[in-house]
């Protein structure tokens, strides 16, 4: 079944006990978002205890994702992970951080990190035999490295099904902007078609009506005549 957890980045918030984010303070170049986890969260590689930490996008002169992740002060470096895009059909006020559900005794994984006002936002890459385990337990595609390597500019990613098998990755996420389904076309209603005005053949003779009016007019005439005599 498949779990995937959102929180809203804002100043204590609680989501059932298990995690709180501090309000975002982000720089729009970069992304630069600090978040405080009450719990311990999995990332890419590693397991970030509960605490507070820096989330940004690195400089890259690749067209790939990389996301920095620092202490809360933004002093020292804690991990560098690959993401590739992700999108949702709309934009929220608060920057939104998504889970996978638990694996057994594993913290929750860090999914996607949608910044605000933004409609696309980045989905997190795993190593393979880890996001195997992520898409057996959430029953959905995770994006994976398929080999490794150190080098993100040019590490192939690939999508892990739950069925165990490696696919393209467009073929499982969406990582274009979704397209906005068109309304229905009202289909036109057919006129019925109009009666055509049709007359009558005329087969009655016009002699009985003569001869009617002869008659009448002899009766006239002997009327005058008994008249004037």
């Amino acid at each position: 079944m498949k779990i995937v957890k959102t929180v809203l980045v804002v100043a204590a918030l609680s989501m059932v006990g298990a995690m709180s984010l501090s309000s975002a303070r982000a720089d729009e170049w970069n992304k630069k978002t600090v978040i405080t986890f009450n719990q311990p969260v999995e990332i890419p590689g590693q397991v970030l205890p509960a605490g507070t930490y820096t989330f940004q996008l690195m400089e890259s002169h690749s067209d790939r994702h990389v996301v920095q992740v620092f202490t809360g002060d933004g002093m020292h470096i804690i991990a560098t992970v690959l993401t590739i895009n992700n999108f949702r059909m709309h934009a929220t006020d608060k920057t939104v951080v998504t889970f996978t559900e638990r694996t057994g005794d594993n913290p929750e994984a860090l999914k996607g990190w949608f910044y605000p006002n933004n409609t696309y936002g980045l989905e997190f890459v795993y190593p393979k035999q880890r996001a195997i385990q992520l898409a057996v337990a959430t029953n959905e595609p995770v994006p994976a490295i398929a080999v490794e390597t150190t080098d993100l500019d040019t590490a192939p990613i690939v999508a892990v099904t739950p069925e165990q098998k490696e696919v393209p990755v467009e073929e499982a996420i969406q990582t274009t902007p979704p397209v906005a389904t068109a309304p229905p076309v009202a289909e036109a209603k057919e006129t019925a078609p109009v009666a055509e005005t049709q007359q009558l053949p005329k087969t009655a003779s016009t002699v009985p009506l003569i001869a009617l009016l002869g008659l009448a007019s002899l009766g006239v005439a002997f009327t005058l005549k008994r008249l004037a005599s």
